[in-house]
């Protein structure tokens, strides 16, 4: 069994940040990409950012790309989000995920575990 928790989350204010932290337990067995997404009230779950299994190649959402670094430590079993000069328009949940191979992805059917998820509120 796969288990992933969130931390990190909170309230901010614009143009501040948060680092969000994802660690990753159970049997995993091989190697694996990891992701973030993010869903907010009444809206679909949406990519953020994804890193490759061992942390040579990002991807990033368009709205993200220059304020969020995602980046991960394979002995920590450990994913980061860094996020700077967030806006109100970043405020969701945002979850971890577990990718099923090694390349960093997008889409979410790619990804097989999830964590519970954890909330960032960014207000003016």
């Amino acid at each position: 069994q796969v288990q992933l928790g969130e931390s990190g989350g909170g309230s901010v204010q614009v143009g501040g940040s948060l680092r969000l932290s994802c660690v990753v337990s159970g049997r995993t067995f091989s190697p694996y990409a990891m992701g973030w997404f993010r869903q907010a009230p009444g809206k679909e779950r949406e990519f953020v950012a994804s890193v490759d299994w061992n942390g040579g190649s990002t991807r990033y959402a368009d709205s993200v790309k220059g304020r969020f670094t995602i980046s991960r430590d394979n002995i920590k079993n450990t994913v980061y989000l860094q996020m700077n000069t967030l806006k109100p328009e970043d405020t969701a949940v945002y979850y971890c995920a577990k990718g099923r191979g090694l390349p960093a992805t997008t889409m979410r059917a790619t990804y097989d575990y999830w964590g519970q998820g954890t909330q960032v509120t960014v207000s003016s």
